[in-house]
């Protein structure tokens, strides 16, 4: 199994910023136990945290975390492309050739631009996943995200329903999406707010990837502070 402990935040992060360019549900509550991730069946889940760690978007990015109760196993990481799913068990192929096989239960929670459910996930999707291992080697996830990147980038055009971005060498549409959608102006508060996004800010972009196009559904885009301020 390629799933790594804890693993490098660093690296998780570069995962997942790649994963746009090559172009998840969110998650139970509670602790969970080894056995009952083994049993469980694809289902849905709310957004919390569990006792591996928090379930929402930000929280893939946010540096492991050791259980205070030995009870509790400490969390192992997977992460790549999925290539094909078997009843509850995704099959993963990592970034750097590994191979894992992640089960999905009714505790999983998923992120996929939004919290959703296990239904939401397709072959060829990308993913990150937090959970614990099984003895026979899959890993029990606690959080799904799919598709999801964090992504540095400068914002060259606006239009109604899309933002053109520019991540390096890359140009990428990033989709706005009614209700979902919000900016943060430097310290504030995320808003739905998005009069104040101008053409040449730098900003940070959370979303999800869209393997069909290479485009991004855009769920927060946060601009740094003194920016966005009306004239």
């Amino acid at each position: 199994m390629s799933a790594y402990r804890t693993g490098d935040p660093l690296g998780r992060r570069r995962f997942l910023t790649a994963a746009a360019l090559r172009g998840a549900t969110v998650i139970g509550t509670g602790a969970l136990s080894t056995g009952a991730l083994s049993t469980g069946a694809l289902g849905t889940g709310v957004i919390g945290a569990t006792a591996l760690g928090a379930v929402d978007a930000d929280a893939a990015f946010a540096a492991p975390i050791r259980p205070l109760d030995p009870a509790v196993a400490e969390s192992a990481f997977a992460e790549g492309r999925i290539t094909a799913i078997n009843h509850d068990v995704l099959e993963v192929a990592g970034s750097y050739g590994d191979h894992s096989r992640v089960r999905v239960t009714n505790a999983t929670s998923v992120w996929k631009a939004r919290a959703t459910t296990a239904a939401d996930i397709e072959t060829g999707d990308g993913l990150y996943a937090r959970g614990l291992p099984l003895p026979d080697g899959t890993l029990a996830a606690d959080a799904v995200w799919v598709n999801i990147v964090n992504l540095h980038a400068t914002i060259r055009g606006i239009e109604k329903t899309r933002l053109h971005l520019a991540h390096g060498q890359h140009e990428i549409v990033g989709n706005l999406m009614a209700r979902t959608t919000s900016a943060a102006y430097g310290d504030a508060s995320p808003t739905a707010d998005l009069s104040r996004l101008t053409i040449g800010q730098s900003a940070q972009v959370l979303g999800a990837w869209r393997p069909s196009d290479g485009s991004v559904d855009l769920v927060r885009v946060a601009v740094a502070p003194g920016a966005g301020r009306r004239r």
